[in-house]
């Protein structure tokens, strides 16, 4: 059972709905963190009125999202969802939305696309994808990097206050903030991935597992997989950090397509895509933790 905290005082900025598509891992807990932020949520989810948070109001369709708030947050798994989203939002005749805020990892050109049709409907699109996982995000320690015109990051300050604690403007244009998730998430993976083979070398070795996580976190070698996802996922066998290997798989590759896109170097990422690929075709649905027991089958998980 999730925890229950009270919920924050309204915020005097808060003057109209808010909208929220997605009520997945993710974007289930961040609507829930607007509810308690004092924000009228108006949500949809293709799976139905059950994922709503507590607080919430279900519309039955996208359409009347944007009919009854005037932003609407996007929380979807991939730049094909989020366009056919859009494209819903615009062509709602009645709708009252003025601002998307796209929390999804949807890439570059997704992003920009979006932010294009938006604006033919006199509409403007806040790029805001998060980083830290649900974890985060019940914690509202979570990152929000988003980007946009002045005028409509201002308009969405309330918004995205409500989703966390932790927010940076990273540019003044959507696909920006897109830019700055992929890179984040492709240093994720190749952490993961790399510290995933190294203690799989050091335990072969003889090593400990917990001896070679209480030198790495002291030493060079520290990152965000020895300081987290191996003391909570993989030591202690939870397997549990809330994303799916098929979204850290896409997210790599997504990555990639920007760099072959814009002439970058890939001679790392090319390998670390596809093993993570291969994990997620191999043993689809997997938390993304659980790369290491694939990097290291026959290792054990804790000492």
């Amino acid at each position: 059972m999730s925890e229950q905290r009270p919920p924050r005082a309204a915020d005097p900025a808060v003057t109209s709905a808010v909208g929220f598509i997605g009520l997945g891992s993710m974007g289930s807990v961040l609507a829930r963190n607007l509810v308690e932020a004092g924000h009228v949520v108006v949500c949809h989810d293709l799976a139905g009125a059950d994922r709503a948070p507590a607080g919430a109001s279900f519309a039955a369709s996208v359409g009347a999202v944007a009919a009854a708030s005037a932003t609407v947050v996007l929380s979807l798994p991939d730049g094909l969802a989020s366009a056919q989203v859009v494209g819903e939002i615009v062509g709602t005749v009645a709708r009252t939305a003025l601002t998307v805020v796209e929390t999804s990892t949807i890439g570059v050109v997704h992003a920009r696309n979006n932010a294009a049709l938006l604006e033919t409907a006199g509409m403007s699109l806040v790029d805001a994808p998060v980083s830290g996982g649900v974890a985060g995000a019940r914690a509202r320690t979570l990152t929000v990097m988003y980007s946009g015109d002045e005028a409509s990051c201002a308009r969405a300050v309330p918004v995205l206050a409500g989703l966390s604690d932790r927010r940076i403007q990273v540019g003044d244009r959507p696909g920006l903030a897109q830019a700055m998730k992929l890179a984040n998430n492709y240093l994720s993976a190749t952490a993961l991935a790399a510290t995933s083979e190294a203690i799989a070398f050091g335990t072969a070795a003889g090593l400990s597992m917990t001896t070679m996580l209480d030198v790495l976190n002291t030493s060079s070698g520290q990152n965000s997989a020895t300081s987290d996802k191996f003391p909570n996922h993989v030591l202690t066998g939870r397997y549990a950090a809330g994303f799916a290997n098929s979204l850290m798989a896409k997210d790599v590759g997504l990555y990639l397509d920007e760099v072959a896109a814009a002439g970058g170097p890939d001679e790392v990422g090319r390998p670390v895509a596809a093993l993570w690929r291969r994990f997620a075709d191999q043993r689809p649905g997997a938390d993304f933790t659980a790369i290491y027991p694939f990097v290291a089958p026959e290792d054990a998980a804790s000492d």
